[in-house]
């Protein structure tokens, strides 16, 4: 599927709940349905600057030429919202994640809604997950 499929989805999703509190409940389950980041990612260097809370990063080539996202938050909404990152984002190639519009973000509401010590986050993680896609593209 392509990122602008999956961003597809995702705004569907999201459109059945009016109500914020029940959008921040469907980001706690995504979270909590996200496989645990294995213990050896849980590493001071996959923490990303800009969250204040914890958030690991382990982005890894795939034989594909894909990139595959894994990543794990100490904070139930946060988790979630990474999680919903690597669904948009995860085994695409570095090229498409870089050209990327992520209109999701603001289509679902999510950039309104969240504090601004979230969003800012939320900017850190997505910038993180550039960072790698401009690291694995250079090694070509």
């Amino acid at each position: 599927m392509t990122i602008e499929d999956i961003q597809q989805e995702v705004i569907e999703e999201f459109a059945d709940y009016d109500d914020w509190m029940d959008k921040y409940q469907l980001l706690i389950d995504l979270g909590s349905e996200q496989e645990p980041l294995p213990a050896q990612y849980k590493v001071e260097s996959n923490l990303i600057d800009g969250c204040q809370s914890r958030v690991w990063l382990q982005a890894d080539m795939t034989p594909e030429g894909t990139i595959h996202f894994q990543a794990e938050s100490d904070a139930l909404i946060v988790k979630g919202i990474v999680t919903l990152l690597i669904r948009v984002l995860d085994n695409q190639t570095p090229d498409d994640i870089l050209n990327a519009d992520l209109h999701f973000i603001e289509d679902i509401g999510l950039k309104e809604h969240l504090s601004p010590t979230r969003s800012n986050g939320l900017l850190a993680m997505l910038k993180q997950m550039k960072l790698y896609a401009m690291a694995f593209k250079a090694k070509g």
